[in-house]
């Protein structure tokens, strides 16, 4: 039977994580005080070799991300907490159980770049984050932990599209939450157009060990292309609702059956979406596909923020999919054209199809739709968008056919 590996949520119910000294009692804080005895280029040089690769969705190299980041007087270091995702609560688990492990991380990449300043945008639905995360940058504050680098916590106004790196970086300015055109891209002019990193909480969790036991120790759990751990929350029709952690070399079947305890009720499993609303629909000829993100993308389907979304066999794949698709409609920014009148035009198909009006032309219709998506939209967002409409289209067409008029 698999079994948990926890780095980031080591500390998880172990420690009071209203008390700083509870975390410098179990180690806290001695991989910064390591890090900063490390020249800059050492350090990136151990991330790099760790082959950290973002959790938030992209899965870009981190010490590669840091690497780009150029000598300028003012640089800024970005936590994206704007966990924004339907089912997803991987980063407020990992900040209500050990806010000064991210807190530690970001100070981590601070020294790295050459940082004085960090903000954490954090979402508008988490409040008492926000107080909670407060607090802890005030006792790292006044115990001198964290040196001349400073902390910030920024809330959010609700918008999922400010997920995106360039469109979190808008509202933290001030301005209508919407995806910047790229390049330039954050790590030349980020935030008031200065160098800034932006990465997630939970990859900025995975610092303090790296440091501490260095690359090629994580390099070595779970797959060689996306090494390390996983953490991963579990809804829907399953036994366990509960968050996990695991190395990245988990199949999904381990994950729904092992630590999910299988479909509620005793009923069939029919389909699970990973990764947030975005993410593919899998069917159970894929289940022992590895979790991580390479293996996750050669099935068509995203490993994104960790989010699994267990179905049993008594779901409707379609009326769930047009759900999504309104939810997309809905949290599109407008700003780019084929976003904007895509997810509209996606949910009006879909709802077609739901209400058994649409004809068969409709279906290569919305494939169509998708891909024009996938390359043309500005962002994330929209690129993502048609996932679950594509992986349906595919592995539950039957469902898609019986809808129609014939």
């Amino acid at each position: 039977m698999a079994a948990e590996m926890r780095i980031v949520l080591r500390n998880a119910d172990q420690i009071n994580p209203e008390k700083i000294e509870d975390y410098i009692q179990v180690g806290g804080y001695q991989a910064l005080q390591k890090a900063r005895s490390m020249s800059r280029q050492d350090l990136i040089a151990e991330v790099k070799k760790s082959n950290l690769r973002g959790r938030g969705g992209a899965g870009f190299n981190a010490g590669m991300k840091w690497s780009f980041v150029p000598d300028a007087p003012v640089k800024y270091v970005v936590c994206n907490l704007d966990e924004g995702e339907p089912g997803t609560y991987k980063d407020r688990t990992i900040v209500e159980k050990d806010p000064q492990r991210l807190l530690e991380g970001m100070a981590i990449c601070g020294h790295a770049i050459d940082s004085k300043q960090g903000y954490i945008y954090c979402r508008g639905e988490y409040p008492y984050v926000v107080d909670l995360l407060r607090r802890a940058i005030d006792q790292a504050r006044n115990s001198g932990v964290l040196g001349e680098f400073d902390i910030e916590v920024r809330m959010g106004g609700g918008a999922y599209v400010c997920g995106e790196e360039t469109a979190l970086i808008e509202s933290i300015e001030g301005h209508r939450g919407e995806p910047r055109f790229k390049p330039p891209f954050p790590g030349v002019s980020g935030l008031w157009a200065k160098p800034t990193v932006v990465n997630n909480v939970e990859t900025f969790a995975n610092l303090p060990d790296i440091v501490m036991q260095g690359g090629e120790w994580f390099a070595s759990i779970g797959t060689p292309s996306y090494p390390g751990t996983k953490v991963l929350t579990l809804t829907g029709d399953v036994v366990n609702r509960i968050p996990i952690e695991v190395p990245t070399s988990t199949t999904i079947r381990e994950v729904i059956f092992d630590f999910g305890g299988g479909i509620r009720g005793g009923k069939k499993f029919k389909a699970v979406q990973i990764g947030g609303t975005s993410g593919g629909f899998i069917p159970e000829s894929l289940l022992d596909t590895p979790i991580d993100a390479d293996s996750m993308r050669n099935i068509g389907a995203t490993l994104g923020t960790g989010a699994v979304l267990v179905m049993d066999e008594t779901r409707d794949i379609v009326d769930v999919v047009t759900r999504i698709a309104k939810f997309f409609e809905h949290e599109s920014c407008g700003k780019c054209n084929p976003c904007r009148e895509g997810t509209f035009r996606a949910y009006e198909i879909m709802k077609k199809i739901n209400k058994k009006q649409a004809a068969p032309a409709d279906l290569d219709k919305l494939a169509l739709l998708s891909r024009v998506m996938q390359k043309a939209c500005l962002c994330g967002l929209g690129q993502a968008a048609p996932g679950p409409i594509v992986t349906t289209l595919e592995h539950f067409n039957a469902e898609y056919q019986a809808r129609l008029q014939i």
